[in-house]
């Protein structure tokens, strides 16, 4: 008797239990947090917690460049002058494009205008795909020209300047030094790759906002989630504005 009377006093407490979650809750607010502000709050550490490891990863990556471009620095401006800095500006006003519409995409968010949520993604994810197009038809070129790292690497354009239309007017680099332009491909590779990987990785949760988007999921009064990914997306744009000018200007002339 005493071992049934506990069982049903547990079950008792799971329906008050389930009772009150679904009736005092919200229904986006998790079941180990107290209230809707230590939810948010949580969530907010661990936004920034994670933006500040991914400062870290390119910060190195950033150190790493500037220590070797101190270090073969006419290697560096000759690699420089290979990169299209027509395209490279192109994809800079498409992100800080691409930000702004992130901006105003939270902004309906949270004036709970549902239409103008998504159509701010929409231009969002669009502008992304359009920078993505960019960069591909530059790594294009550097396949086309064996400017990537590795067995079928090139240095005709710094031996012999002249028989490339990039590199025409300048002087030609000893072997040695030229041979350090696979170093400065190799960095080129490796941020804008990686800064790449996060963009794809960003359209792909932009693509899935969006789908919930469409069902309301965003314009009820919850918008943490959309701010949060604002947060990254913008921070994707600012190592963007980092890379252009360490990539594509400093001392290109």
């Amino acid at each position: 008797m005493q071992d049934s009377a506990v069982v049903a006093q547990g079950a008792r407490n799971a329906a008050a239990m389930a009772d009150h979650a679904h009736g005092g809750h919200p229904t986006y607010l998790l079941h180990h947090f107290n209230s809707v502000e230590q939810q948010a709050d949580a969530s907010s550490f661990a936004m920034w917690l994670f933006l500040l490891t991914e400062v870290m990863f390119f910060g190195g990556m950033f150190v790493v460049y500037l220590i070797y471009r101190n270090w073969y620095y006419p290697a560096f401006v000759a690699g420089s002058r290979q990169l299209n800095v027509a395209l490279g500006g192109i994809n800079s006003a498409l992100l800080i494009t691409s930000s702004f519409t992130m901006t105003l995409a939270v902004w309906n968010a949270r004036m709970r205008r549902k239409g103008g949520m998504i159509l701010c993604l929409v231009l969002t994810f669009a502008l992304g795909a359009v920078f993505l197009g960019v960069k591909g038809a530059e790594y294009k070129e550097k396949f086309e020209k064996h400017h990537v790292p590795g067995e079928h690497y090139s240095l005709q354009s710094f031996l012999n300047p002249d028989s490339d239309p990039a590199a025409a007017g300048t002087r030609p680099l000893p072997l040695d030094e030229a041979r350090h332009t696979e170093l400065f491909f190799s960095l080129y590779f490796a941020m804008t790759g990686m800064h790449a990987l996060h963009m794809i990785i960003g359209m792909g949760l932009m693509a899935y906002i969006l789908f919930r988007a469409r069902g309301g999921a965003y314009t009820a009064g919850h918008t943490a989630f959309v701010e949060y990914f604002g947060m990254y997306w913008h921070f994707v744009d600012i190592v963007w504005i980092f890379l252009f000018p360490l990539l594509y200007l400093i001392n290109r002339h």
